[in-house]
């Protein structure tokens, strides 16, 4: 079962909410997304409205699993790229009830 905080990220993504899908992040989080890190809230804001804009993608999740404080849930994403749908691991660290960093990878 998937912590509460990534199911919030995950419905704030599909709802395209960028203000509910920065709620779930700390202050200072960090994602890592295509070989690009993102750290801060104005960098991951911007980050997440240009792949958005750029390949109106819907990530549904599929499994997760938990380890302490790391969540692991596979996403069918699918949109506007080469090779949709592709199953991506986004990998979420959890401290305090936000996510303080997330990696997503194939």
């Amino acid at each position: 079962m998937m912590p509460d905080i990534v199911t919030m990220y995950f419905d704030a993504d599909r709802r395209n909410d960028a203000e509910a899908l920065l709620n779930t992040l700390a202050a200072d989080a960090v994602v890592e997304d295509e070989n690009a890190r993102h750290q801060g809230s104005v960098a991951i804001r911007q980050w997440w409205l240009s792949a958005k804009k750029a390949t109106q993608y819907i990530a549904e999740p599929l499994e997760s699993t938990v380890d302490g404080d790391k969540a692991f849930v596979r996403a069918s994403v699918s949109g506007q790229f080469t090779g949709s749908p592709v199953v991506l691991t986004h990998a979420f660290t959890i401290k305090d009830e936000k996510i303080i960093r997330l990696e997503i990878r194939s």
